[in-house]
């Protein structure tokens, strides 16, 4: 037999669900998410390397589909610091933008990716 539910009942249980749920997720993120002083490394490998790869060559099937450039390219070289952070928190090409990253990610991302044209 079914216990009787009252309407204000399944809101609670509905409300604690909700709540729990979002609990969870906001701790995936936490997680997930590049720690704070990180030096770019954990967000490149995050957000980059699945297109770019981990050796920023953009030699992975979605890197060579897209046609992006190594990034110890002359072309990437050139690139100011002010475009290469434009570029990840804007988007080029086909490139998403990265809008959620900090300030600080962003220009630890963008001297992580100048690393890889010192090799």
């Amino acid at each position: 037999m079914a216990p009787n539910l009252k309407g204000g009942d399944i809101m609670n249980k509905k409300a604690i669900w909700i709540g729990g749920m979002a609990f969870l997720l906001g701790a995936f993120a936490l997680v997930t998410a590049p720690a704070k002083g990180d030096t770019g490394e954990a967000t490149y490998k995050a957000k980059c390397a699945g297109c770019h790869g981990a050796d920023g060559k953009g030699e992975t099937a979605t890197g060579k589909a897209m046609k992006v450039k190594d990034f110890a390219s002359d072309d990437v070289k050139k690139m100011s610091d002010a475009e290469l952070s434009e570029a990840i928190t804007t988007g080029k090409g086909k490139m998403p933008p990265f809008k959620t990253l900090s300030a600080d990610q962003v220009k630890d991302l963008v001297a992580y990716v100048r690393a890889f044209g010192k090799k």
